[in-house]
C-alpha cells in the first residue's frame, strides 16, 4: 500500500515502542521499530521511510547525534522526543535538523497531529526546508529580501523589518503550514523556555501582522491555531 506512510519510531523504551506503535497503526499507518541507533540504521538499509520518531535519550549514540547524522546525508523528516522540561534538547533538536519535537509525556492525538503536519509539509516540493538566508522569497501578497530584511507587497510598498520581526518571520517561513508552538517559537527566535504568563511570542507575532497581513484583525497570513499555536498558512515560493 503505497500511500500509507511508513514510520520508523526509534525509542529504548519497549512501552513507549509498542504505545506508539499501535496508536500510529491504528490510524492508518506502517509502522517499523527500533530500540537503538544501530537497529536504526539496519532498518534504513531494508526500508524507505516517509519520518522518524526519534528519542533523544537513548543508550550508545543518542538522538541529538543520530539526528544531525541523518540531517547531513538526507531527507527524511524527524519528529524528536525529548524529556519533559530539557529545553535545551528541544533547541538543540531543532538545530541539528529536526522537523518537531514533543516533550514526554505526551497526548498520543498530539503525536499523529505533528506527524501529519510534517507529513503534509515534506510531500509540497515547493515549500522550504529550514534556511533561507541569501534568498528572495514570496508568501501570500508579499516578497521578502533576506539579505536586507525587507518585504516589498504587491502594490510595492516597501517595509523593513527589525531584528526580532524578520527573526520571527524566518522561522515561520521555513516551516510553511507547520503549526508551532509558542514554545517553540521563543526556542527558534531567542533560544530559551517561556516563563510563566510569558507573552513574548502572541506580541511579536501582533506586531508582525501588523506589516504583513491586509487586515491584522482577520488575518491570513499568520493564523492562530486553537490550543496550539500559530501557523504560516501559506506557500513559500522562491522570488522570481
Amino acid at each position: 500500500m503505497p500511500d500509507v506512510p511508513h514510520i520508523l519510531v526509534v525509542d529504548d523504551s519497549l512501552e513507549i515502542r509498542n504505545a506508539v506503535s499501535r496508536y500510529l497503526v491504528k490510524n492508518g499507518m506502517r509502522v517499523t521499530k527500533a530500540e537503538n541507533a544501530p537497529e536504526m540504521d539496519a532498518e534504513l538499509a531494508k526500508s524507505r521511510f516517509d519520518l522518524i520518531v526519534l528519542d533523544v535519550m537513548m543508550p550508545g549514540e543518542d538522538g541529538l547525534s543520530v539526528c544531525r547524522r541523518l540531517s547531513s546525508n538526507g531527507s527524511i523528516p524527524i519528529l524528536m522526543l525529548t524529556a519533559l522540561g530539557e529545553e535545551m534538547d528541544r533547541i538543540v533538536g531543532l538545530e541539528v535538523g529536526a522537523d518537531d519535537y514533543l516533550a514526554k509525556p505526551f497526548n498520543p492525538r498530539e503525536l499523529l497531529a505533528r506527524i501529519k503536519a510534517i507529513l503534509r509539509r515534506s510531500a509540497q516540493p515547493e515549500m522550504f526546508a529550514r534556511s533561507l538566508t541569501g534568498r528572495r522569497v514570496t508568501f501570500g501578497h508579499q516578497t521578502l529580501n533576506t539579505d536586507t530584511r525587507v518585504l516589498i507587497d504587491d502594490g510595492g510598498l516597501e517595509t523593513q523589518l527589525s531584528v526580532s520581526e524578520f527573526k520571527l518571520l524566518t522561522v515561520l517561513l521555513e516551516r510553511p503550514r507547520l503549526v508551532l508552538t509558542r514554545e517553540q517559537l521563543l526556542d527558534l527566535t531567542a533560544g530559551r523556555a517561556p516563563g510563566l504568563f510569558d507573552r513574548t511570542i502572541d506580541n511579536q507575532v501582533s506586531k508582525l501582522r501588523r506589516r504583513i497581513e491586509k487586515d491584522p484583525m482577520r488575518p491570513k497570513l499568520i493564523t492562530t491555531v486553537r490550543g496550539g499555536g500559530y501557523c504560516l498558512s501559506t506557500d513559500v515560493e522562491e522570488a522570481g
